[in-house]
This record gives structure tokens, sequence and C-alpha cells, in this order.
């Protein structure tokens, strides 16, 4: 996936003189963008929310997420590091500690951590990110490319996902609660995230629509998010790929385990 090729699904001629979006518009096409591409309507996830997934298929995904979720402090201080407003990284920074943690409480990598061990999954063998699938790795990179060389409204747009996840995560949490009992004490990073997200997208969100000056860097901002969309998808084709149907793991990628095949999740 080309990422930094994706074009835009307006017309070239047709954006730039068009009017710009009122605040409204632009929050409604931000939303029809998640309502289309977002990862919620994704196979991987469907059978996830039936109850569907072995209790392996869960730890191939908690263990290829973590590697997404680490290098997300990392895609928010490249972006830290793009931006020239004080009070623009002011706010953001906050992002970084959300996930990293201080002094005064733990991070979402480190709650994720938890879930991975809920599945089964020895911390170590998690965050040496050594069997994740080489598509995890690559997608996780490309995210890290596209921060660093997009224009930065893009950059932030990316993040605008974050949009749609609180009724995901809500989903997310019910299902797993009632299907995979057992990963109870590994939903501590989806509670955070119900509060941090949706201020984290009420901030980029404002931001995108004060500082998109035409119809055309508005247009720039529906890409990005398109983008980001494409690459949480492609997360999950890999997933799918690798640990549903076919069910072929690339050499040196995790193995689902014969004992975890059992009864607890298994597709129907």
């Amino acid at each position: 996936m080309a990422t930094g090729t994706i074009a835009s699904e307006k017309a070239p001629g047709k954006s730039a003189n068009a009017p710009k979006l009122t605040f409204e518009e632009l929050r409604a096409a931000l939303r029809h963008v998640g309502e289309e591409r977002y990862h919620h309507k994704h196979p991987f996830h469907l059978l996830m929310h039936e109850g569907k997934l072995s209790r392996g298929q869960l730890q191939a995904w908690a263990l290829n997420r973590y590697y997404y979720q680490s290098i997300i402090p990392m895609k928010d201080a490249i972006i830290l590091s793009r931006a020239t407003d004080p009070s623009y990284r002011r706010v953001w920074r906050k992002r970084i500690v959300d996930h990293d943690g201080d002094e005064h409480r733990e991070g979402g990598i480190l709650r994720w951590i938890k879930l991975a061990e809920a599945t089964g999954l020895d911390r170590e063998r998690v965050m040496s990110a050594r069997e994740v699938l080489p598509a995890t790795r690559f997608i996780g990179n490309e995210y890290l490319n596209l921060v660093r060389t997009r224009p930065f409204l893009e950059c932030v747009a990316s993040s605008l996902t974050e949009l749609f996840s609180r009724d995901l995560i809500t989903l997310r949490m019910e299902k797993l609660r009632q299907h995979y009992p057992w990963l109870a004490s590994g939903l501590d990073y989806f509670e955070a995230r119900l509060t941090e997200a949706p201020e984290d997208a009420a901030f980029a969100l404002k931001h995108v629509f004060e500082h998109a000056a035409t119809r055309a860097e508005q247009e720039s901002v529906l890409r990005g998010l398109r983008d980001k969309c494409d690459i949480l998808w492609a997360q999950l084709d890999a997933l799918y790929f690798a640990y549903v149907e076919p069910g072929w793991p690339p050499p040196g990628a995790f193995r689902i385990e014969a004992e975890a095949k059992h009864v607890e999740g298994k597709r129907g």
C-alpha cells in the first residue's frame, strides 16, 4: 500500500474552486469517511465481535497490534517536532504521555501489554516484536513515513480516526466480556481510551478546521483520514490472511499453538 500516492476522491480542479466547508460540513465529511472506511467493518473485527475467534487468533491480534501501539508515541513525537506553534505543542505532547505513561500513571502501551498477557502471551515475547507479521511492520512504518513526509494538516487529520473509535471501543469491550470473559483483566487500555480519544479528536478537528484555509486543503484533510483508515484496514487484512483464511503465517511470524485452538471463541 503506497499511502503517499493515494489521490483525493474529488476531481483535481473542482476542490480548488469549491467553497470551503463549514465546520459541521467538514465534520460530516470526515464522519462519512469513517462510516465507509473505518475498520469496524473489517471481517476480522466482525468475527471478534461474534465470538468466533480462537484464543490463538486473539493472541495473534494482540501481538501484532502491540507493534502498532508501540509506534504511536513515535508518530506523535514526529508530529510534535513539526509543529511551530507552542500552544499546539503543549496540547499534543499529552498524547505521548497517554501512551508512554509517566511517573504518575501507566500509559497505553503498558495497558496493551496487559491485554496481551491476558490472552496467555509472555510480556517479553510481545515486546520483542520478533514474531509480528512482515506486513504489520511495513504498515506501521508506513504510518511513520506518512507523518514525516506529508503536509502537516494531513498528519494531524490522520489521527481523526479517534472520531469513531469510541463507538468501536464500547462495542469491543461489550463483546470481549461477553464472548471471551478470560480477557476481562486486560481491558484497561480500552477503558482509558473512552476518555482520551474523544478529547484528542476534538482538539485535532478544531485545528484542521481553523488551519485549512482553502477547500483544497480541506480535501487534503479528508485524504489524510482516508489514508489512515487504509492503514488500519490493511493491518487487519494481514491478520486475516495469516490466521483466519487461508491461514498462512509467513516464516518467522507468530504461530498459533495447538492448545490455543480450543473451544473458547472457536470459529463455527
